[in-house]
């Protein structure tokens, strides 16, 4: 009987962090405390992300985008906006699961299939430098600062925006080819019918990962309300709130909930959307790598004799080695210094290789869902080259802006 993976991580967490808890078990519980909030967060805004996709509001904002991009570059450009609007408000790990099939189709219709794919990984990750919940190491290296996510909007905004702008130029450029290729009329026409021919046929396409088999929709604008209800709530609880998880995760389960009650989704859809092994496998690294950096001071030793550009290579060459989630328990166990050098670091970094962050797996079984094949070399030889120039461009910005 073969052992899925997400089950077999769930399993290494899970001993990691019962090793820590044996053998460190003060540093154990710090670390737990300065983590789990991440992981809370990231589950409300996933359960926010499934109401507003069965809902079709992910869909609809293709088919719009489709319909008023009439050349690919700019239904590529508007993919972009689009995706970093997602990532800011409903994080990044939601925008790859349940925009990536959107925009797959949306490109389809108008060329750029393969611009769209790659883009929408590449732009996610680069777009979760601007609020607090758009990325989970945002949360895990501002625990102890408690900045509300307006304070932090204030201080990362041209960062953000530079990395991903710059990001975008990238994607475009090495995908140009992609953004030329013709489209015939009946290619398009198919395309319109099969998915975005409006919210009330993309919510009965159910094109978002792990869903079941598709279901006829409630009324439509009961559905959309909830779903935009909910994307606002959780948005406002983001930018007012320090600590922000446990009342996203309120609003996700009660949107989740009366979703399940007018039988749109299942608990298994629920179930597969939460990811619950690799979450779990995530934590229980991150706690057992955190209670690591309490235990030994040398990361922090390295970071504090390194600039802001040392700082953000070393922190996202860890994010590659052990993923960005338990990289930043890792460096974020002693306050380091450089902490916004080591974010963008952190959230630009994984672009590089699919083991930088859980956005890869839940991007690609996304794609493949869509019918896409993507390459996960392609996806590498894209990140070698937008992630020095992204994060070159947003320790700019974080020069210009004053932040430290």
């Amino acid at each position: 009987m073969r052992i899925p993976a997400s089950w077999m991580l769930a399993c290494a967490g899970l001993v990691g962090a019962g090793a820590a808890l044996v053998t460190r078990p003060e540093y154990a519980r710090a670390s737990a405390l300065q983590d789990y909030p991440a992981f809370v967060l990231v589950a409300g805004l996933l359960l926010i992300g499934l109401v507003a996709d069965d809902e079709g509001l992910f869909a609809a904002a293709g088919d719009r985008l489709a319909r008023m991009a009439r050349r690919p570059v700019w239904l590529f450009c508007g993919a972009a906006i689009l995706i970093g609007l997602v990532t800011a408000t409903l994080n990044l790990d939601t925008s790859v699961a349940f925009l990536t099939p959107v925009l797959i189709y949306a490109g389809r219709s108008r060329a750029g299939g393969e611009a769209m794919l790659y883009g929408c990984l590449m732009l996610s990750n680069a777009g979760s430098l601007l609020l607090p919940g758009a990325n989970l190491t945002n949360l895990i290296l501002l625990g102890q600062l408690h900045l509300a996510g307006g304070r932090f909007l204030a201080r990362m905004w041209l960062a953000a925006l530079a990395a991903l702008v710059v990001t975008a130029v990238v994607v475009g450029v090495m995908q140009r080819r992609s953004l030329r290729a013709p489209v015939n009329d009946g290619e398009l026409v198919a395309c319109d019918r099969e998915v975005i021919g409006g919210p009330a046929d993309a919510a009965s396409a159910r094109t978002g990962p792990g869903l079941g088999q598709p279901q006829q929709p409630g009324p439509a604008r009961l559905g959309q309300a909830l779903g935009l209800t909910a994307i606002a709530t959780g948005t406002l609880l983001v930018l007012l709130l320090p600590d922000p998880a446990l009342p996203v995760l309120g609003v996700g389960v009660v949107a989740a909930g009366i979703h399940l009650a007018r039988q749109r989704a299942t608990l298994a859809d629920v179930g597969q959307v939460l990811g619950l092994p690799l979450l779990i496998g995530l934590l229980g690294i991150a706690v057992s790598l955190g209670t690591l950096g309490r235990a030994w001071s040398g990361p922090a030793t390295l970071l504090a004799h390194l600039d802001e550009v040392g700082a953000a290579v070393l922190a996202a060459v860890c994010a590659v080695v052990v993923n960005n989630l338990p990289a930043a328990s890792l460096l974020a166990a002693r306050a380091p210094d450089h902490l916004f050098a080591v974010l963008v670091g952190l959230n630009l970094g994984p672009n590089l290789c699919v083991t930088g962050s859980l956005a890869w797996l839940l991007w690609l079984r996304a794609a493949k869902r869509a019918g896409a094949s993507p390459s996960l070399a392609k996806a590498s030889m894209i990140g070698l080259v937008a992630v020095p120039l992204s994060m070159a461009a947003a320790l700019a910005g974080l020069a210009v802006t004053g932040t430290r």
